[in-house]
Parts: structure tokens; sequence; C-alpha cells
């Protein structure tokens, strides 16, 4: 327990303004979003251009001023779900997107519009809200290491924390940053992969602290944004950090960012771990934590070492190529420090059943069982472990198809059963708030929590004593033969098994249950391959040209990424590019040696703003030419979620005859705007 100033005395009786409750995004807000923010950057370029010299061909201006009343005219018909969505942008871009309107004049937009903006108040200052007493629950282990890891934060820039699942580092240190004042300085950043992480995070931490979201905690996902006048603690995902760096080059509003799950080794993780390696020199007053589970944590500090050059290793020319081998082996001298929080407290018995048959005792010698059904294989999975003592048991599956069918099967042995008196739950991102929230809140019965990959690191679902694991999720990889990102289904690593395993020992003995023999687990890799190594790097060379972070796709290789893309990805990102008229070339005449340079083109600063593929975003852009914009933000809204057609399985003929409406025989993609006009003539009835 800890006494903390509190800035705002007279605060305290009143909670800081939020935002009202806002639902997860559907297809509808999506488009309507993307078409708001292309409307406003269009606007906000013709209107720049404008004020500039009259040194440019007036042919050009005249196109954009086209372009603009074109895109504009394409939007008439959804005005109403356009200013919601529109609106939702606006408040979610953050105090910094507030000062740079205040301070520059290139945002004006028009006469009247050009003087509000110069009448505009200057941006509010930063008071945060600050709870008095700040506690931490005295089981969890990381509260054990409170001291210690509090230390390392006051002494160090840069620190590692590496735990295992459950052990409150995700919800324990923010607070501890609280406890040391970071929050008086400036914003304590905390940032997730997930959008479901983000927000369950919050919550929790804000009931911990006795308050509700948008007092001293908020968070801030795509198109929501509950982060209070007063937030000293902000949870967002690794792609609203991204956002903001445009604006915000140095991170001047944080005073620490968390950077958790680092682990996963997302594409935005790696870059914002390069990004904070490129910026912390100039920001000695900044403090990162990296948090991660206990996987190859000392890559993290050996890529934070000022010694060290990801990709080159130690910068010590003396070194001979044995001495530097051994070097890259050990952590530099200068290298952060690394503290180890413990998980579980109680031990974890490891059962194997595969799915292959298996020689069995009652059979005869050449009689071999054969392979089991995955879903059978569950539901005796779920009977033995139910001869057990009572308790919660959680299933990772690799999909919400997989999920459905299981969910389905499920519950047709239960009712069977009345032995089997479980209470089943799906666990995924596109659920409503409302069902993922009865995961986290336990009732009388026991559960069966059915989780895709989201629950393995960075979710704890409470109350887990078993865990059955089918060994398979789905990893997204960049085929380089055929130009297509697949989404397969996968074996998983032994890291990602481990963290399976490690969600059950929480409250008592537990027992995980693998579908897959013990060769199988050996014969896995040891980690999952990073993102960085498996996708398109169009969008990220995009990104980091278009904020400044390189001038050229050349300079990329010399960005500090954790493990630098082989360079053939490069080539392939920019050759993408290209050919979507984002990047051109241009002869660099008086540096011999550098040949052809690509830079970044008007279509393609265009598609910078938009948090889409570049292909999606191109095909918005040339939409807009052709007088076609809206029909192609709805198309390029539908690529980007999944099928919004349910077809349950158990109903699958009367859900086809009711989607049969909106089939068009001559496009799929007719489809998709025959059911969008549906929702909209829907919605203008009051009847969604």
């Amino acid at each position: 327990m800890s006494e903390q100033k509190t800035h705002h005395a007279d605060k305290t009786s009143r909670a800081p303004k939020t935002g009202a409750p806002r639902t997860a995004p559907t297809m509808a807000s999506m488009a309507a979003a993307i078409h708001a923010a292309k409307v406003h950057a269009s606007e906000k370029n013709a209107e720049k251009n404008a004020e500039k010299s009259t040194e440019k061909p007036a042919g050009k201006n005249t196109e954009k001023s086209t372009e603009k009343n074109t895109v504009k005219n394409g939007a008439q018909k959804n005005n109403a779900d356009r200013k919601n969505a529109s609106r939702s942008n606006r408040r979610g871009g953050g105090t910094g997107r507030a000062r740079k309107q205040g301070n520059s004049k290139g945002n004006q937009q028009g006469g009247n519009k050009g003087n509000q903006q110069q009448n505009r108040p200057a941006p509010r200052r930063y008071e945060p809200f600050i709870p008095e007493v700040i506690t931490y629950p005295e089981e969890l282990p990381v509260s054990e290491r409170r001291d210690d890891i509090m230390n390392a934060i006051r002494d160090n820039q840069v620190v590692i924390i590496a735990g295992e699942t459950g052990s409150g580092k995700t919800t324990q240190i923010p607070k501890m940053c609280l406890e040391l004042g970071l929050g008086e300085k400036g914003l304590i950043g905390h940032t997730q992969p997930r959008r479901l992480a983000a927000r369950s995070v919050a919550e929790r931490i804000a009931e911990e602290l006795g308050q509700k979201i948008g007092e001293t905690v908020g968070y801030q996902v795509r198109f929501t944004s509950e982060v209070g006048e007063h937030s000293a603690i902000k949870l967002m995902t690794d792609g609203i950090l991204l956002a903001e760096i445009q604006n915000d080059k140095l991170l001047r509003r944080y005073s620490t960012l968390i950077i958790d799950e680092a682990h996963e080794r997302s594409l935005n993780i790696d870059f914002i771990l390069g990004y904070l390696k490129r910026i912390l020199p100039q920001r000695p007053d900044l403090k990162v934590i990296i948090t991660s589970a206990t996987i190859d944590p000392e890559r993290f500090a050996r890529h934070f070492s000022p010694s060290y050059v990801p990709g080159k290793g130690i910068v010590d020319e003396n070194l001979s190529d044995e001495e530097r081998e051994i070097a890259e082996a050990i952590l530099p001298d200068d290298a952060p420090p690394i503290i180890e929080v413990s998980g579980r407290t109680y031990p974890v018995e490891i059962r194997y059943r595969p799915l292959e048959g298996e020689e069995d005792a009652y059979l005869d010698d050449e009689e071999v069982a054969e392979d089991r059904d995955p879903t059978d294989a569950i539901l005796d999975a779920i009977k033995e472990l139910s001869k057990e003592a009572p308790g919660d048991i959680l299933i990772f599956f690799s999909g919400e198809r997989e999920i459905r069918d299981a969910k389905d099967a499920i519950e047709a042995m239960v009712l069977k059963s009345p032995r089997l008196n479980y209470e089943v739950l799906p666990l995924y991102a596109r659920l409503s708030l409302a069902e993922q929230h009865r995961v986290f809140s336990p009732g009388s019965r026991p559960r069966i929590v059915l989780a895709t990959n989201v629950a393995e690191t960075s979710l704890t679902v409470p109350g887990i004593k078993y865990v059955i694991d089918t060994g398979t999720a789905r990893i997204s990889r960049y085929s380089a033969r055929t130009k297509v990102q697949r989404l397969p289904i996968e074996r998983i690593s032994q890291a990602s098994a481990n963290q399976r395993s490690g969600r059950c020992g929480r409250v008592s003995d537990g027992i995980a249950i693998r579908l897959y023999s013990e060769e199988d687990f050996n014969s896995r890799p040891e980690f999952t391959d990073p993102e960085i190594l498996r996708t398109n790097l169009a969008a990220v060379i995009l990104q980091m040209i278009a904020i400044g972070v390189v001038r050229e796709p050349g300079d990329i290789s010399r960005f500090p990424f954790v493990q630098p893309p082989a360079s053939r990805a490069i080539n392939d990102g920019v050759n993408l590019l290209r050919e979507l008229g984002a990047l051109t070339e241009r002869t660099r005449g008086p540096r011999k040696g550098r040949g052809n340079s690509a830079t970044l083109t008007a279509i393609g600063r265009a598609m910078a703003a938009f948090p889409v593929d570049p292909r999606l975003a191109r095909m918005i852009i040339e939409g807009g030419r052709r007088g076609c914009a809206k029909e192609m933000m709805v198309l390029a809204a539908a690529l980007t979620i999944q099928d919004p057609r349910e077809r349950p399985a158990d109903v699958r003929a009367e859900a086809d005859a009711v989607h049969a409406r909106f089939v068009d025989d001559a496009s799929d993609f007719s489809s998709f705007l025959l059911l969008w006009d549906y929702i909209n003539e829907q919605q203008e009835g009051g009847e969604v």
C-alpha cells in the first residue's frame, strides 16, 4: 500500500468526463469511418495546395478539386453513419492531434473554419487524476517482486520483465508506475496486441483502483476511445501508438511506455521496438518497460543495449569473427536488466492424447485403432477431466468456426449426460462486450471456455483448472510465389504449447491434455516465427516512409529491427508499392553509388492515411476518381473482416435461404453491396 499525491482533490467526488460506451465496429461503421477519413484527408490536401504559391500548374489543382467533389458526392446516402464514425475518429485522436490542429495553419479548411481554428483555446494542460491509495493483490507473484521491479524502473531507462502467464505483470506494473510518480510527468502508455485485451485489461486495472473506465485508466482501440480528460494510464492497441507517431515523433505525451506481450513479435511490436531504440537517446526522460512471457527475453535486452546493433552485433571492430560470435551469444555489459517473475504456484500434469491410431491392449496384434475425429477427441478429454475434481476447463481452437462446431457438440453431450453440468462459453474477438464479460464473471456452474489463441497470453481467464490443447492455430503467412497473404492452420510451437498449459494450475493442481503425441511436441519449432519474417512488408514500408522514419526503401535495411527482414521480403514490398503507384523512382545525380531511389507519390501519401492493406487503399482512391468511392469503400470494408453472413451448422439450409436474397450471379462483390443497402434500409426504418 502506498500514499500518492492527489493532483485534484476537488475531483475526487466526481468522475472525469468519459465517452458513452460503444460497441465493436461493424462493417457499416468501418466503411463509413474510412470514408470520413478519406474526405477529411482530401479536403485538407486540397486546401493546403490552394494556400501554396501559384507556381504549380492549375491542372493539378483542378484535378484534386474534382477528386474531392467526386468523393464527397459519393457519400450523400449515409450521412448519419459517416458523421457518427467521423466523430468517433476525431474523439480517438487524442491530445496530440488536438495540439497539432491548434498550432498548424495547414489544417485550416476554408475561411470560417480557419477563424474557428485560430479562436480555439490552447490545448488543455495535462492534469492526471491519481488515486491516493494503490494496493496490490498479495496472491499475485509479481506483487512479491514489487520492490525489485520498482527499483529497476526508477534506476534504468529500459527494463525487461519476463513472467509466466498469470503472474500479474500486465495489471500491476502500470500501478507501480503510478506509485513511482511517472503518471505526474505524462501519460503511462500500455500497448496490447488485441482490442479485446486492451479493453479487458483497462477494466481490470480500473476495478482494482475502485474506479470506472475513463477516470485514472482509459483505453483506446480502433473507432473507440474511452480515455478521460485526466486519465494517467492509457491502454491501447499497438496500432494506435503507431498512428500517434505521425503527429508526435518523439512521443512527448508519454512519460512511460509499457510494451506488453512483446514475445508475440507481431509486425507492429517489432516496428515499435525498433523505433523506440532509435528515439531513446533523444528522450532520456522516457521510461520503456518490455513485458514478455518467459520466451527469449535476452533478445529484447540485447536489442536495447547501446553497444549492440541489430543485424550486426556488438560494435567493436577489434573483435575477430570467433570473438564476435561469442560476444553475440552473451548479453552486453550495458544491456538493460531482466527481472523474471514466477507464474503459477501449483504443479501442472501434462497428458498426451494423440488423434493418431495407436495399438490398444484390447485389440489383436494386427488391429490398430483408427484416427479419431478432433471433435470426438475433445469430448473424450472433457469426459476424462470430469472424473477429476470439479473445475473450469479452457479449450484452445484455431478459429471461430471450430469454436461454433465444438460448442454445438459439447452442449449436445451435456444435455445427454446430466452429470456433466457444464456451462459452455465461447471467447473470441468478434463477440459482443456482454458475451465477453460472461467469461470473466464465474457463475455457480463449472464452465467450459472455448477460446482462440487470444487466451494464450493476452488474457487470463479466471478459475481455470484444466486445459485442453488442440495444438493448432491460424498463423498468417505471405507466399512470395503467389503474392498472397494466407491464414493457414498450422501446428503451434513448443513455446505456445507451454503458454497454453500454463493457463491452468493457478487455483490448484492443474491438468493439461494435449491432443497430440509427445514426439510431435518435441519435433515442433521452439518459437513461433516473428511476423516480420512471414508477412508482406508493403504496409510497413509505406508507413515508415510516410511518417519519415526512413526516407527511402534502401534505408529499411538500416532500421534497428529486433530481427531484420530478408532483403527479398523488402524488395517484394517495394515492388508491390510501385505497382500500386505509391512509389516512384528518381535518379540522385550528385550522390554516386546510390542509383535510383523510390520516393512517395501523392497516391502513396493518400494510401498511407488508410488503416487498411495498401491494395485496398488503392482501390478506394481509384474509386474516388471513377465516381464509385462509396461502393469501393463498402467492398474494402467487407474484405477486411470475416464474412458477416452467418451460416450456423444446425440451420445452414435456412440461413442459405435467407441469404439468397443478396445473391448476384454476376459477382460476389455485388452481393456485399446488396447486403449493405439492405442494412441501411433497416437502420433508416429503425429495425436495426
